[in-house]
């Protein structure tokens, strides 16, 4: 009896490692574009953050996710990380 292994990814903004699936990934790819990725499949390099407030807001304080992909994250990924954040509260 095999078990599959579940992908576990660490969250930028606590540190904590979670299940892949419960965090949400924002992608810059090699031409240097940022994006909200809720399928975790966009080539590129991503970086995790928890689907709370918390999180999000130590994100956007800190410049923790600007660090992690080395570039400047625009407002409107912040907005759209928001409202992701938000829509997944509700549940």
């Amino acid at each position: 009896m095999s078990r599959k292994k579940i992908p576990l990814r660490k969250c930028v903004a606590c540190n904590e490692n979670r299940p892949k699936k419960e965090l949400i990934r924002v992608v810059k790819n090699k031409d240097g574009i940022i994006q909200v990725d809720l399928t975790g499949k966009i080539n590129g390099r991503g970086a995790y953050i928890c689907q709370n407030k918390e999180c999000f807001d130590k994100v956007k304080k800190n410049k923790k996710l600007d660090r992690a992909l080395e570039i400047e994250i625009p407002d409107e990924i912040y907005d759209k990380l928001n409202d992701v954040v938000d829509s997944k509260e509700e549940l």
